[in-house]
C-alpha cells in the first residue's frame, strides 16, 4: 500500500516539492552559514518524495537529549526559518490546497499540512519507520 500511495505522490506534488527542498539544500551548501543545513535538507527531500511509511519525530524521543534538541536546535530552527523554511512550508501549504480540491488527494493534502509543519522546525526532528 505504501508503494501506490508514494507513486501517487509523486505525482500530486511530492516530486516538485523534493525538488524545493534539494534546492534549499543546494542553496545552504553554496553559502557557509548553511553548510550544517544542507545535509538535513537532502534527507528531507528523500522523505518528501518518499513519505508513507516514514514518520517525523523529536529526535529527544528517539535517541535522548542533544545538541540540536537544545537551546541551540531552537536558535538553528530560528535561522533555518529565516533562510528557507517560511518559503518550503509555503510550497507544501500551496499543494496541500491543490490536493484538497480533490476527493483522492485529501490524504496528500494532509501530508503535505505535516511536512509543512516540519519545513518550519527540522532541527531536533529525525525521520523513523512508521
Amino acid at each position: 500500500m505504501n508503494l501506490i500511495l508514494n507513486v501517487l505522490w509523486i505525482v500530486l506534488g511530492g516530486a516538485w516539492m523534493a525538488a524545493g527542498w534539494l534546492l534549499a539544500a543546494l542553496l545552504m551548501a553554496l553559502s557557509i552559514v548553511g553548510l550544517p543545513w544542507a545535509r538535513s535538507a537532502v534527507v528531507m527531500a528523500g522523505y518528501t518524495l518518499l513519505p508513507f511509511g516514514m514518520r517525523a519525530a523529536d529526535r529527544a524521543e528517539v535517541t535522548g537529549p542533544d545538541i540540536g534538541t537544545g537551546t541551540l536546535g531552537t536558535l538553528g530552527n530560528l535561522l533555518w526559518l529565516v533562510l528557507a523554511g517560511w518559503w518550503l512550508a509555503l510550497g507544501h501549504l500551496m499543494a496541500a490546497v491543490l490536493n484538497a480540491v480533490t476527493i483522492i488527494g485529501l490524504p496528500f493534502a494532509w501530508a503535505h499540512l505535516k511536512l509543512a509543519g516540519f519545513a518550519l522546525w527540522p532541527v531536533g526532528r529525525t525521520l523513523v519507520p512508521r
